[in-house]
């Protein structure tokens, strides 16, 4: 594959010796160096390509496991590790190893626990700004004063998401046990005055909400009021539960069923253009959205397995506080959670440390390497529509011999669960 030196126009050539010819700066956006093998998919009237398994573009830090709140929703609630904080000379290691990576991957300070409960988490961000790179991180917004405020503009960080998972005291504080949903208000409103830009405010504000039956008829306020707070972005995800009282609180049961009928080679696909979601339109859209149809909607394919690992698909690595280093942030502790209204275990699966081995050299390790390639391909078993067994139970291996991490039974791959 050929680099053109043209600023991209969104075309790519064919040459005369028949190389597809791609604008440099998205070559390099999307690692496409000489050598780099891609993926391909065709679709009706289209090839995709993904990125190299090679390219890797963002870096997950857990700064620490701990947490001012008690959410029902943490996967704390189901297990049985202790509490841990990123010394400095974890962060130490990382750095250093960021700087010898070219490009340096764009980096996001969140996990487990709350970033801002540890003391170094905004002067971290502060060196990683200064080697010119993008830095997000997700808060409870709990902790941001006027002063800690102050730190986070300062910091230079870009992104800032907050978890917020109700829009009024009652559904906030029915999630976030020992938060206060007015107090996180103002501290949110004293943030958005805070900062500078005008009509393109920095940094950036995000809304991460957690969907749950108690909870998805608060969705519309909360993007009203992000809305009102100029947040640039909202991403929303289903709840994995952690305990049994949970269980009752998902909202994609039957969404898991319906990925082996939508994927079959004899279901009917049915094409649907855009049009007004409106009362006269409301009830025939969503029979149709529900027919056992594979749906096209304006283009876009509605329903079927994805059978896509985001976390490699983005090109990610996360590290946890003790400096492991594991393929996506699910992997990074082992906790439990449920699949079909089975106990489920997700083991943690770490590649290396980075305080004995350099980023570069963890990305480029060749089993690492080799299970990415297998992601690509998604070779696992369908466990998350075939109901479940104790192989998924247990979670060593699937029936189709893998073993772990058998990614057939993330939720994350068949995009009911999502993180910012």
């Amino acid at each position: 594959m050929v680099a053109s030196t043209k600023p991209t126009t969104g075309w790519a050539e064919v040459n005369e010796n028949g190389d597809l010819v791609i604008p440099k700066d998205l070559a390099v956006r999307y690692g496409l160096t000489p050598g780099a093998r891609l993926r391909l998919d065709e679709g009706t009237n289209f090839i995709r390509m993904h990125r190299p398994i090679t390219h890797l573009t963002k870096i997950y830090i857990e700064p620490t496991t701990a947490c001012n709140l008690d959410c029902i929703t943490c996967f704390r609630n189901a297990w049985d590790e202790p509490n841990g904080r990123m010394s400095e000379e974890t962060f130490e290691a990382i750095l250093e190893s960021l700087q010898k990576l070219d490009p340096i991957p764009s980096v996001y300070f969140g996990g487990i626990g709350e970033p801002l409960f540890h003391p170094s988490t905004l002067k971290w961000i502060k060196r990683i700004k200064a080697l010119g790179v993008k830095v997000e991180m997700i808060t409870n917004a709990t902790m941001l004063t006027e002063k800690m405020a102050r730190r986070v503009i300062e910091s230079g960080l870009d992104v800032l998401w907050v978890s917020l998972d109700g829009a009024s005291s009652d559904s906030y504080g029915d999630v976030r046990l020992g938060a206060e949903f007015p107090k996180v208000m103002e501290n949110l409103s004293r943030f958005n005055s805070m900062r500078t830009g005008g009509h393109f405010p920095h940094p950036e504000l995000g809304i991460a909400f957690v969907a749950m039956k108690r909870n998805i008829n608060e969705l519309p306020k909360i993007i009203h009021l992000g809305r009102a707070l100029r947040v640039k972005h909202f991403s929303v995800s289903n709840l994995q539960p952690a305990t049994d009282e949970m269980l009752s609180d998902r909202l994609y049961n039957g969404s898991l069923r319906e990925i082996a009928y939508m994927n079959s080679a004899s279901t009917p696909s049915l094409s649907l253009p855009k049009m007004d979601f409106t009362g006269e339109t409301r009830e025939a859209l969503f029979d149709a959205f529900t027919s056992g149809c594979n749906v096209n909607f304006a283009g876009n394919n509605w329903g079927g397995a994805s059978d896509v690992c985001n976390f490699v698909e983005s090109g990610t690595m996360s590290i946890a506080w003790n400096g492991d280093t594991s393929p996506c942030w699910p992997l990074m502790h082992t906790h439990d959670t449920f699949l079909h209204n089975k106990p489920h275990r997700n083991h943690k699966h770490i590649i290396g440390n980075v305080r004995e081995r350099s980023l570069e050299d963890l990305w480029l390790d060749p089993g690492y390497v080799a299970y990415r390639e297998r992601l690509h391909n998604f070779v696992f078993a369908p466990c998350t529509f075939c109901g479940g067994c104790e192989l998924s139970e247990s979670n060593q291996e699937d029936c189709f011999s893998n073993p772990a991490p058998a990614c057939g039974v993330c939720l994350w791959a068949q995009g009911v669960i999502q993180c910012p």
